[in-house]
């Protein structure tokens, strides 16, 4: 359709008297968008919107799925600004900081209530959808209700994706909503420069059968029914580095409803139970055993992970939210020496994650029995709460044995079998060709396992050689690396952070290298 010059003449008056535009004011009038494509969006034109509906979700978000979540810490610090609530029928709200609140309407009968946005923490759609739908309402199951029904909340870039994406994300939202007997009455949307989508639902539950996290008993045991490491996957699938036959098997347990955990748990006498979402385990945990006045303890061995989390873990395949679950949680946190190395798996942000119920010992054998029985092989015994330090969690164990799914998964790298790129692949004393050849296989060699992740992880390794590129003033070491960096999910201010430590000893000359290079790869 041909612009409508009128209207562009009349919205673009205005925007140059008010001297920026009228549609996005921290942009100048004529925009980056006229100029170049001779489209004025303060007009409603609009450039040629993408008809491709297979996009990989995960790629057009900055953090994926419930990663994508405000920290614990940081949350904790807003939160308890926030005035008091005094309305009497409030039984759980914002002071206790559970998975939902829970409002008395008369008697014992009670609405649950509760909201979860995030962004895509996979590529599917439809699969998204159906995530999103089932993380919602898992924070009903969590405290023992039953959803009743919904409304949708969805941000999307309409102006830059087909609008059938959206689509398909609410379909699978609205059928999995359908299988959990939770019907959808409404939502809102907006026009948002990243695809974020959830639910907010409104549930029912007896006050007498209100299972909260703080309830916990000295002596229960702790049961958890899916596996951990999704955030580890979905942040792979952003980076290039999750086979997609891995991510869509993820995807699956992902979206599976916490309905038949939840119903179970009731029937066996659970004293407390929160699922395991954006915190990660021990986020969750902690809080549970802060609110319980009880210590933990864990068994690594014992917990359920996803197949291809060992091989994460070793090559560095770790998001952000596990550094920000780890502010908070870690100073309650006391970790066997051999469990160090495995400590990201219980920092991981989950996505949808499973429960973690408090039982009493025999109670819990008979819940993760009916469970497995039931066909789900992930539901495990991890550990138990005592008396003691109250919310202090003791990890043990030296190894990730309890794997679910498929081993495979991980790629090494983008684009190679993870081989460093020489850039300096000649090395001294060289003096023939077949010499020559076998000093660049050498060196190839030395560079893949100096690179290769072990007492040092791969992200910090990355950051040395960084540092060191600098430091040296070797611009093509610096290229290869900053690029590999960026690549892998590092954000740029930590490579900012460990170029300028080492412009600090290196002066000015590295300055002036380290600008170039990066105003070549960071336009």
């Amino acid at each position: 359709m041909p612009p409508n010059l009128e209207r562009r003449k009349s919205v673009m008056s205005r925007s140059l008297k008010l001297g920026h535009c009228v549609c996005n004011p921290k942009t100048a009038c004529p925009c980056e968008t006229y100029v170049r494509h001779n489209v004025c969006p303060c007009a409603g034109e609009k450039l040629p919107v993408s008809s491709d509906q297979t996009i990989p979700l995960t790629r057009e978000v900055r953090k994926a799925g419930c990663a994508s979540k405000i920290g614990q810490a940081d949350l904790q610090r807003l939160l308890a600004a926030l005035p008091a609530v005094t309305d009497p029928n409030v039984l759980v709200g914002t002071a206790a900081g559970d998975d939902a609140g829970i409002y008395r309407l008369n008697g014992s009968q009670c609405l649950v209530q509760t909201v979860d946005v995030f962004t895509p923490c996979v590529d599917d759609p439809y699969l998204f959808g159906q995530i999103a739908a089932a993380n919602s309402v898992s924070d009903v199951y969590a405290m023992g209700g039953r959803p009743i029904c919904a409304l949708s909340i969805a941000g999307f870039p309409i102006d830059r994706l087909d609008g059938g994406i959206l689509s398909e994300i609410l379909r699978g939202g609205v059928e999995k909503l359908n299988e959990a007997d939770c019907a959808l009455v409404g939502g809102h949307s907006i026009n948002d420069e990243e695809v974020k989508v959830g639910f907010a639902v409104t549930g029912l539950i007896d006050a007498d059968r209100v299972i909260e996290r703080g309830k916990a008993r000295a002596g229960d045991v702790l049961a958890l029914t899916k596996p951990l490491g999704s955030g580890m996957v979905s942040f792979g699938a952003q980076i290039g580095r999750i086979h997609p036959d891995c991510l869509a098997e993820v995807g699956q347990w992902m979206a599976a409803l916490n309905r038949r955990a939840a119903e179970l748990m009731l029937e066996c006498g659970a004293s407390a139970c929160t699922d395991v979402t954006g915190f990660g385990l021990m986020g969750h945990l902690v809080e549970m055993a802060r609110s319980s006045g009880l210590s933990a303890e864990i068994d690594l061995e014992a917990v359920p992970v996803f197949g291809v989390v060992p091989d994460c873990i070793a090559a560095g395949v770790i998001g952000g939210a596990v550094e920000r679950n780890m502010e908070y949680a870690m100073a309650w946190v006391e970790a066997d020496p051999e469990s160090e190395r495995l400590m990201p798996i219980v920092y991981d942000a989950q996505t949808s994650g499973g429960l973690l119920v408090a039982l009493a010992p025999d109670d819990a054998k008979r819940y993760v029995d009916a469970l497995r029985e039931g066909g789900n092989a992930a539901a495990s015994i991890i550990g138990r709460l005592d008396a003691g330090a109250a919310g202090r969690v003791k990890v043990r164990g030296s190894r990730l044995e309890n794997r679910i799914g498929e081993g495979r998964g991980i790629q090494m790298a983008a684009n190679d079998d993870s081989a460093e790129e020489a850039c300096c692949p000649n090395p001294p004393g060289a003096v023939d060709s077949d010499a020559l050849f076998e000093g660049e296989r050498t060196f190839a060699t030395f560079m893949r396992e100096a690179n290769r992740p072990g007492r040092v992880g791969a992200r910090e390794k990355r950051l040395m050689s960084i540092a060191l590129s600098v430091a040296q003033k070797c611009e093509p070491c610096l290229k290869i690396h900053m690029r590999k960096a960026l690549d892998e999910g590092i954000p740029l201010d930590e490579i900012e952070e460990a170029a300028w430590l080492a412009i600090s000893f290196a002066g000015s000359p590295a300055m002036m290298l380290y600008r170039e290079i990066r105003g070549q790869i960071v336009p």
